[in-house]
């Protein structure tokens, strides 16, 4: 009697390789790094004077999202400057495979969505750039998390606030989140207290009294 293979099931999860490729990656340029910076729309010339700003205060990873020609000459320009200066630099809003080209092209090391969307996951780990989707569900971060992804952006972090992330903590608790959205000097610290491993920042970084404060949370 001849006998019939069950059917395997598919999925749409991320390769586990190149996941802990991903995880490995960010658990690196994150260790000892509470903050990011997110400079979004600000030009070529004064995304640069920023990303200085945040270089010398002690934020490494700086993200320029992309949503425009000006954006990607932006992004060219502060991956150049970080080279020069030891730095990642990674493109933010990310939502499909023509981003993911203009990000690799103009030398990001990595990739940050505002959503979950595996096949814009697999397209940047396939370049070369680890990427950090955003969740905002114990769905999306079990769909993450299946996918092998460990390091992932909660998007919108002020609205989800700080009990959020305790509770993702139970269910799962290698998930390691980048809070992001609402976030500046001042609520920071209590994030990061919450359970955040990183607190990304953009505003913050054009004012004298939030720098201070933001020199207090690296040192914490």
């Amino acid at each position: 009697m001849s006998s019939t293979a069950a059917p395997q099931p598919t999925t749409s999860a991320a390769p586990a390789s190149t996941a802990s490729t991903s995880t490995a990656w960010f658990d690196a340029a994150f260790d000892g790094q509470p903050l990011m910076a997110i400079l979004r729309g600000m030009g070529v010339e004064r995304s640069l004077e920023l990303a200085r700003t945040a270089w010398d205060l002690g934020i490494d990873a700086v993200e320029i999202p992309l949503q425009s020609a000006t954006d990607l000459e932006a992004l060219t320009a502060v991956v150049r400057e970080g080279r020069e200066r030891g730095k990642e630099v990674g493109a933010g809003t990310v939502l499909d495979a023509a981003t993911v080209e203009a990000a690799a092209q103009a030398g990001a090391a990595f990739t940050v969505s505002p959503g979950l969307d595996l096949d814009v996951v697999r397209a940047s780990e396939a370049a070369g750039m680890p990427s950090l989707p955003g969740v905002a569900t114990a769905t999306e971060v079990q769909r993450a998390y299946v996918a092998g992804l460990r390091w992932l952006k909660a998007f919108p972090a002020s609205l989800l606030g700080e009990s959020w992330f305790g509770a993702m903590r139970g269910p799962f608790p290698e998930a390691r989140f980048v809070a992001t959205g609402g976030m500046n000097a001042r609520n920071a610290t209590s994030y990061l207290d919450a359970g955040v491993r990183v607190v990304a920042v953009g505003s913050a970084l054009e004012d004298r009294a939030e720098l201070d404060r933001l020199a207090e949370v690296i040192a914490r």
